[in-house]
């Protein structure tokens, strides 16, 4: 669905995703596409936790979650749908880089690897991503490691500015979801005029970015630059774990073999309609993160997927 940045922002209304529908659910979970959610540190397990389950609730046939060593226990009972990795910790349980051979099977097998939920320490973040880039770069762009979109959120958002010369194995793939702080991070100044803020954040890295109700997607290789706007949320949204939720859900689309404009706009109307559909029930503010989830797969329903 075309979004041309030159005429404004489309609109995302329940008409036009009845019209942009999203892959037909397939014959096994292995057709629905598998995510990867790197984050949860000992401190923060919650927010791996409601990333993944937003990533199945949005229709993603496998999860993994690779989390601090200490707490990848608690998080496997916590969602047993889920295969839970331990990852290297510092003393203090701040997921480190050491982890990524950990996971390598794991990240060659996945169609969406999301990073970020629950990482507590912006240095360690910035070496978990530079690992995951050498990677890629040691094993060349073929297989699935060279394939899986890229989803990044949180500390792992903050981190990215300073590898921003280094991202050419991720380009084309990327998948952005800052708030409006983490926005400024990664313009390196403060926003100004958001929907050109994000178009900037979207060509500068070559990723697909949702922030605040704007999605956009980058120009070049003579496609123009597209932007769209959700046309619905509610002022409850602003909530601790709200942004994991909305993370998860990006990602459990984008495995189940969308184009990346495809599961952020989707995503983001979902997880907005989601806080509509529980404001509606419970008063606007004082639902949970980790209720919007269980929105999700009846408001697919009835937009006809």
């Amino acid at each position: 669905m075309s979004g041309r940045a030159d005429s404004g922002p489309t609109l995302v209304t329940p008409s036009l995703l009845r019209e942009w529908r999203l892959p037909a659910p397939g014959e096994d979970k292995y057709s629905r596409g598998a995510v990867l959610v790197v984050g949860g540190a000992r401190a923060t397990p919650g927010a791996a936790i409601l990333a993944g389950t937003a990533a199945l609730r949005a229709g993603a046939g496998k999860l993994t979650l690779a989390v601090a060593a200490s707490v990848a226990g608690q998080v496997g009972v916590a969602v047993p749908e889920c295969g839970a990795v331990g990852m290297p910790e510092t003393d203090g349980g701040s997921v480190t880089a050491g982890g990524v051979d950990r996971i390598a099977s794991y990240l060659d097998k996945a169609d969406a690897v999301l990073v970020g939920p629950g990482l507590d320490d912006p240095g360690l973040a910035g070496e978990l991503l530079q690992a995951l880039l050498e990677r890629e770069e040691s094993e060349g762009s073929g297989g699935s490691a060279g394939s899986a979109a890229v989803v990044l959120d949180a500390y792992a958002l903050g981190a990215l500015e300073p590898l921003e010369d280094k991202l050419g194995p991720w380009r084309g793939r990327l998948m952005l979801t800052p708030n409006p702080t983490e926005a400024g991070i990664l313009l390196g100044r403060d926003p100004e005029d958001l929907e050109a803020d994000v178009l900037d954040i979207a060509n500068r890295y070559g990723a697909v970015v949702s922030c605040q109700g704007l999605i956009a997607g980058p120009g070049g290789d003579g496609q123009d630059a597209q932007l769209w706007k959700i046309t619905t949320g509610y002022g409850g949204l602003g909530t601790s774990g709200s942004g994991d939720v909305l993370a998860g859900t990006i990602a459990g689309l984008k495995a189940r073999g969308t184009t990346a404009a495809q599961a952020a706009c989707w995503g983001t109307h979902l997880h907005a309609a989601a806080a509509d559909r529980l404001a509606s029930r419970m008063g606007p503010l004082g639902f949970l993160a980790r209720e919007l989830s269980d929105e999700l797969p009846a408001l697919m329903l009835e937009l006809g997927t």
